[in-house]
């Protein structure tokens, strides 16, 4: 018997070690990507104006580093907030933690360099040699080509620099570990190409990053074979939880019976002068699609990203759109 507990105990020291040794791992020796040498990004005005549209419709830098007016339909930038950070993500929403935006003007990111900005914004690592949460979508940036990353690098080195600082994050465990072994170096295989509306589209929707809200998740994992299918839940500020919609072919479940204007108009809709976002109440329909930025997309993008939709394989995916606060029902 005494043999028998002394191996158990060895087997539980070994066990503990190497426990210890993994978590050591991820904690001190993770993530494990160089910064890139001598980037050095010209500011040059046809890199600040491709940059100024990247950056503010098409991949959204500067309305998610700010904060969002929900008490209006869709959450509209508050607009003396662009760049400046301040949008949280806490466990209300369904986050496992605590994360807020953080201030990317010059007043924030003077001491960054170019190369430090390139492998926060395209492999989710920070100045610190800190691995980011992909709620900044770098593992989508990773796959556009350097030129888009440093023509927004170029761009919000023009910001207005504010000093606005916000709470460090915190994760919960075990992510605050986890979250170490999500940066991933960037393949850049992705272009624009208007020779090809279909391939045009693959980039314009991947800069976009819709992919990350319109896949269903399971155990904070994309069910890949749902890509674009929808489903996947949001807590609302103002209320009730809101699902993506389906961007699949699906002509029952997804935009399969849509007309390439009707997509469109679905986004320029919002980009009209005349549009004034509903005033939300507290309980009422509301949509975490950020309609004010992405409706300033070119036609022509747009174009390409429906292109792009439509070859999809359909997936029928049926859910509730909105689902009310209870405590408002009852």
């Amino acid at each position: 018997m005494k043999k028998i507990l002394k191996v158990l105990t060895y087997l539980l020291i070994v066990i503990l070690v190497v426990v210890a040794g993994f978590i050591g791992y991820l904690k001190f020796y993770l993530p494990d990507i160089k910064t890139p040498t001598a980037l050095s990004v010209e500011i040059t005005p046809e890199r600040v104006e491709r940059g100024r549209y990247l950056a503010n419709e098409l991949m959204g830098c500067v309305g998610c580093h700010a904060t969002r007016d929900y008490t209006k339909f869709a959450g509209p930038i508050v607009e003396s907030t662009k760049g400046s950070g301040g949008e949280l993500w806490d466990e209300k929403l369904g986050f496992p933690g605590e994360l807020y935006a953080p201030n990317i003007t010059p007043g924030s990111l003077s001491k960054w360099t170019d190369a430090e900005l390139f492998r926060a914004i395209t492999s989710g690592v920070n100045k610190d040699g800190e691995a980011l949460f992909p709620i900044m979508p770098y593992l989508q940036y990773g796959k556009l080509p350097k030129e888009d990353i440093y023509d927004v690098i170029a761009y919000i080195r023009t910001l207005e620099p504010t000093a606005t600082t916000y709470p460090t994050r915190k994760l919960n465990f075990p992510l605050n570990l986890i979250v170490n072994l999500m940066p991933k170096e960037g393949s850049h295989h992705l272009g624009p190409d208007t020779s090809d509306l279909v391939k045009h589209g693959e980039y314009i929707i991947t800069a976009a990053v819709c992919y990350d809200c319109h896949t269903p998740m399971e155990k904070g994992r994309f069910i890949e074979e749902m890509a674009y299918a929808g489903g996947q839940e949001f807590t609302l500020p103002t209320g009730g939880i809101v699902r993506a919609a389906n961007l699949t072919p699906d002509k029952s479940t997804g935009i399969g019976n849509w007309t390439k204007e009707q997509f469109v108009q679905k986004f320029k809709a919002y980009a009209d002068s005349s549009y004034k976002p509903a005033v939300v109440k507290h309980g009422d329909f509301n949509s975490f699609m950020p309609w004010d930025y992405y409706a300033q997309i070119k036609t022509r993008d747009l174009e390409a990203i429906y292109a792009y939709l439509m070859t999809l394989e359909p997936k029928a995916n049926k859910f509730k759109k909105f689902s009310p606060d209870k405590a408002q029902i009852n």
